[in-house]
């Protein structure tokens, strides 16, 4: 099986995807957490299906991620090729863009591939670097 390319890393990036909504927040300093159990992609290179479950933790601003659409947006990746640690930055970002919360956890932890378990998790703001 050939290497790994810039295609595969790139895949999925982009891809459009639903929408995120959100509803005004009516109450200051509380934070949100979201548990998806059941999240599926499939990898870039083999077309395999990758099995998790992703934890998304927030502290509203403004605006609340509006559910019905969240759980649609992840429906998307069903069939979505990107390695899931994209998945996991692609998920933060795209919830960052829609609902500018203070602060925002995704972590992703996968089934076991080939005796391996993976947890990826990102977060918002950014460190320094």
């Amino acid at each position: 099986m050939p290497g790994y390319t810039a295609a595969h890393a790139r895949a999925g990036i982009r891809q459009a995807l639903p929408a995120l909504e959100t509803w005004p927040n009516q109450f200051p300093g509380y934070r949100i957490s979201i548990r998806v159990p059941e999240y599926t992609s499939v990898c870039p290179k083999t077309g395999l299906p990758d099995f998790g479950s992703l934890t998304i933790e927030y502290e509203p601003r403004r605006h609340c991620l509006e559910l019905k659409s969240l759980k649609l947006y992840l429906l998307a990746y069903r069939n979505l090729g990107i390695f899931y640690e994209n998945a996991v930055n692609r998920i933060l970002r795209d919830i960052v863009r829609a609902a500018r919360p203070k602060t925002c956890v995704v972590r992703g932890e996968f089934t076991p591939r080939g005796g391996l378990v993976t947890t990826v998790e990102a977060s918002w703001p950014r460190p320094r670097r």
